[in-house]
């Protein structure tokens, strides 16, 4: 029986057609704000994956990683994300200019488990910005995120915080230092289980009531974003008062932006250990998909534990989830193109003559067909609407006398008799 690895799927012309859009969206928007592509190999040395300082020893990502071995006896995996991958590339290329701003896309791998929106091949995209220590450089971040949002055309919202709250809010609580990723595993469920859940599940693994009350206390959010700040103002810890400072930053520097769809949420964790200060994600309304659509945030230590050295080299980031954003957009467009086609020619006892007008037509980079099989110009209409093909350009003994061709627009079937050199801003003013 021929079968597919769950978790896996085949993708049809309509379905790489949207995937191809949408990406191309990203990566229009990425250029735009100024990254730059790389590339790094989907599978990586094992110990690179699993390194207590990447993923984190909690987090289900280590968990979910497929493992393989090459002949040689060599533990490799495939890669959980991009970002491992990218801070390992950095590490290894030390002669990069900074500030380094890159955007990556690609398949990653979590044997995981499945729904909506989730298998265990997807695709993501993420731009990152390499040697900012300002938190202009997250903003910017956020700021290129919200852009390609309004692009989609979606009702969107952010979350946003930062570690350093949490640690701070940790801090005062006196709960051992070890016990943090754990701690923090379970707070970043908030939104999925809210406070009673995170409370159950702390209990649970063993956490004292008086130390859960007092963190979620703290890292519950208000009304709004000034009342939440105002009641994290009272803590005293280091990490605390940065990460409320660096917070304030970033809201001044969205709102230059002209960002304001952000919410501050201090029970977002982000459940990946290399996180370090602002963490945020993405979250479209009213959509079958609940999870986070796009997420990521500061990571300044994990480069530099990869060269060994501890080293801070300031990092920041986010993913796109490819998958999720898709799978939104399936659910509320009904009209996907199922062809990358803008104009199909039908040659009526004329296709000889009519392949130097194709030729013309696709150096006007048209993205251009014919009708190859001869058929008749019904058949070949229902063939271009199957298709979802907006244009076709029907041409007959007639229209190559009167160099005066029929274009017929698919979608209102409107027809106009045009001339080649109209055909190119014609056909572009109404694809684009």
């Amino acid at each position: 029986m021929l079968e597919l690895p769950k978790g896996t799927r085949d993708f049809s012309v309509q379905d790489k057609v949207l995937r191809e859009k949408i990406i191309n969206l990203i990566k229009k928007q990425c250029e735009l704000y100024g990254f730059n592509p790389i590339e790094t190999p989907v599978i990586e040395k094992y110990n690179t994956l699993a390194a207590k300082f990447a993923a984190g020893e909690e987090s289900d990502a280590l968990k979910e990683i497929f493992k393989l071995t090459d002949n040689g006896k060599r533990e490799l995996g495939l890669r959980f994300d991009l970002t491992v991958p990218f801070s390992r590339f950095f590490a290894m290329n030390k002669g990069l200019k900074i500030p380094f701003k890159k955007y990556q896309t690609g398949e990653v791998f979590r044997d995981g488990p499945i729904k909506t929106g989730r298998y265990r091949e997807f695709t993501q995209f993420d731009p990152d910005i390499i040697g900012v220590k300002s938190v202009l450089a997250d903003a910017e971040i956020l700021s290129l995120g919200d852009s390609v949002f309004k692009k989609t055309n979606f009702n969107y919202y952010f979350e946003f915080n930062n570690r350093k709250i949490i640690d701070g809010v940790l801090t005062e609580s006196k709960l051992n230092s070890t016990k943090w990723g754990s701690f923090t595993v379970s707070l970043d469920k908030m939104k999925k289980i809210g406070k009673s859940g995170v409370k159950k599940e702390l209990l649970e693994k063993g956490f004292e009531n008086e130390t859960i009350d007092f963190c979620l206390k703290f890292l519950s959010k208000e009304e709004d974003n000034e009342t939440t700040l105002t009641k994290l103002s009272v803590l005293k810890s280091k990490q605390a008062v940065e990460g409320l400072t660096e917070i304030k930053k970033i809201i001044s520097y969205l709102n230059s932006f002209g960002v304001i769809s952000g919410i501050f949420e201090p029970a977002l964790a982000r459940g990946l250990a290399y996180y370090t200060g602002p963490i945020w994600e993405f979250f479209l309304k009213d959509s079958i998909i609940t999870s986070s659509v796009a997420g990521g945030g500061r990571y300044d230590e994990l480069i530099g534990n990869y060269l060994g050295t501890n080293e801070i080299i300031p990092a920041t980031g986010m993913s796109f989830g490819i998958e999720t954003i898709i799978e939104a957009h399936k659910a509320v467009n009904a009209n996907i193109k199922k062809s990358v086609v803008d104009l199909y020619i039908i040659p009526i006892k004329c296709k000889e003559k009519s392949l130097d007008i194709l030729q013309k037509i696709r150096e006007f980079d048209i993205k251009s067909d014919i009708d190859l099989l001869d058929r008749n110009l019904s058949n070949n209409l229902k063939y271009a609407n199957s298709y979802g093909i907006p244009f076709v350009l029907i041409i007959g003994e007639k229209e190559l006398k009167r160099n005066k061709y029929l274009l017929k627009n698919m979608q209102t079937g409107e027809e106009k008799l045009i001339e080649l050199q109209e055909i190119k801003q014609f056909v572009f003013s109404q694809t684009v």
